[in-house]
């Protein structure tokens, strides 16, 4: 799960992970007794600082290398400073166009699709391009 938050100036939540020091929206993995909504709510908190709240489901994403499906929502902020965590190294705001050159295409189309449309789009990747 992705979680593509808005701020009403059209910034983005982007984090630098920890581990491969890649720029990503937070996310993570679904615990087996929380909706989707739930979890993309703990992710973001975790990992930045920021509560949100889930509005709209705007992507399904399959790593067909890997197998791996993500669900991306666009959330809005209720409250929260975001700042670097145990999972992200570096977290900012940043306008979508910055953000986009930060990321791999796989990653940067999910920030993309959730600010551009009605979605949800539905797309494979193998982890850095789309297929």
């Amino acid at each position: 799960m992705t979680g593509i938050v808005v701020r009403h100036d059209g910034r983005v939540l982007v984090v630098q992970r920890r581990d491969d020091e890649r720029w990503v929206p937070p996310g993570g993995v679904l615990e087996l007794d929380e909706t989707p909504a739930d979890g993309v709510e703990r992710e973001v908190l975790a990992e930045t600082g920021v509560r949100v709240k889930a509005e709209k489901l705007t992507g399904v994403y399959k790593n067909m290398r890997l197998g791996v499906v993500t669900l991306a929502f666009r959330c809005s902020v209720i409250d929260g400073q975001a700042h670097p965590t145990d999972e992200a190294r570096r977290v900012a705001w940043l306008e979508v166009d910055d953000a986009d050159r930060l990321m791999v295409q796989a990653t940067a189309v999910r920030v993309t699709d959730a600010v551009s449309s009605d979605g949800p789009a539905v797309r494979i990747h193998d982890g850095i391009n789309l297929l």
